[in-house]
């Protein structure tokens, strides 16, 4: 049985993910999340908020058991929150624990006890970071989201040349997935432009129909991970060089 656990799975690309898996054979997803969206003979859900650290730390035994049957396992951290829309000196200062907590602390607290739980196995292994194209690029008015993607990009390449350095096979990846139409782009849309100077242009995005649908990107991501990775793979990567 191939086991992938996805956070966010209730929604947006994490949701699209999860049904991806579903679609094929020998799967079973665990969908972590605060509200189930799925029902699925092979989809167990895993209630938690991510932005609780408390409830994170108390609960993450549940989310990684051992699975003897596993001829792989897969973590998608895909959970993420843009947070409000302003400039630096215009927020008040829980914002950016809040969006650290659910974009870097969670998904790296993910990430350590994945390695920890199945670290010494022999079967594939895959921890694959959602990021976005604002962890390369400085986007006015998404200071936090810009910055935590970023420490997620970080933190994946520190992850990688670790376990590279121990030899133990896993994959580590940090992925852009484009450009989305989910929830988090009808928020970019309700902001004005003295929060943030693109807002005019994403707007146009969703008005022209240039927003990538969850299931298309979801069916290339998940058909990427049966793949073998490729020599010299990147770990930073783009969806467009999939």
């Amino acid at each position: 049985m191939h086991y992938y656990i996805i956070t966010g799975a209730s929604r947006g690309l994490g949701k699209a993910l999860a049904e991806a898996v579903l679609r094929l054979p020998d799967t079973k997803v665990v969908g972590v999340s605060r509200h189930a969206t799925i029902e699925h003979e092979r989809y167990a859900h895993q209630p938690l908020d991510l932005s609780d650290m408390l409830a994170v730390q108390n609960n993450l035994h549940k989310v990684f058991p051992q699975w003897p049957d596993a001829e792989s396992i897969t973590l998608i951290n895909n959970a993420a929150v843009l947070g409000e829309i302003g400039y630096l000196g215009e927020h008040q200062n829980e914002h950016f624990e809040f969006v650290f907590d659910v974009n870097v602390v969670a998904p790296a607290m993910f990430m350590n006890t994945f390695l920890s739980a199945y670290g010494g196995l022999s079967v594939p292994r895959t921890i694959l970071n959602i990021s976005s194209g604002a962890a390369q690029r400085a986007v006015d008015g998404w200071g936090a989201y810009s910055a935590s993607k970023a420490a997620l990009d970080a933190l994946s390449c520190t992850a990688q040349k670790e376990q590279d350095l121990r030899g133990s096979g896993i994959r580590v990846r940090s992925l852009s997935p484009g450009i989305l139409d989910t929830a988090m782009q009808e928020h970019i849309r309700t902001a004005d432009e003295h929060s943030f100077s693109e807002a005019a242009r994403f707007a146009g995005f969703h008005q022209e129909g240039r927003l990538a649908q969850p299931r298309e990107v979801a069916e290339k991501i998940v058909g990427w991970l049966q793949q073998p990775a490729p020599a010299n793979e990147k770990v930073v990567l783009r969806i467009d060089a999939l």
